[in-house]
């Protein structure tokens, strides 16, 4: 994976409104499928320490910037984030969010995006427990896309 440091010159996305969900990032130029995109940033703790802090929405308490890593710590984008907190979840994305061997993740591109494209990735959110119809409201996705499964939570198979 390369390494990223990008200038606001270079970058190939701007955060603006979106019809998604509040916020959200969207092509400034056509990006080339494998491109990378955005490193995903923001305070590194325990999920039980991220958990401790208050929510980054009160109003909306199931709204979250936590990314969760391989070795069980999370990326906090609500504290010291960067735009890519701002990504939305789409059902059918067309950016996927990678874990390099540093425990650093970055969002490429997964096909060709085009300029004014919102950019989006499958949050693939997982919950502890039996997933209940108030529990699956709380996560709704707001994506729209024809195979919309109406939820950001992953359904055990």
């Amino acid at each position: 994976m390369p390494s990223y440091k990008m200038n606001r010159s270079t970058r190939k996305y701007v955060t603006r409104s979106s019809g998604i969900h509040g916020k959200g990032v969207f092509a400034k130029e056509t990006i080339r499928k494998g491109a990378c995109i955005i490193e995903y940033r923001g305070m590194r703790s325990s999920m039980e320490e991220a958990c401790e802090r208050p929510p980054s929405d009160p109003a909306n308490p199931h709204h979250t910037f936590i990314f969760e890593l391989d070795d069980g710590t999370v990326i906090d984008g609500g504290v010291k984030g960067n735009a890519a907190r701002w990504i939305n979840h789409s059902c059918e994305p067309n950016c996927e969010a990678m874990e390099d061997d540093e425990g650093r993740m970055y969002i490429y591109a997964m096909r060709s995006i085009r300029a004014g494209e919102e950019l989006t990735y499958d949050y693939q959110l997982t919950w502890d427990g039996h997933i209940s119809a108030r529990t699956r409201k709380a996560h709704r996705c707001g994506c729209g896309t024809e195979k919309c499964r109406g939820t950001m939570l992953m359904e055990a198979t």
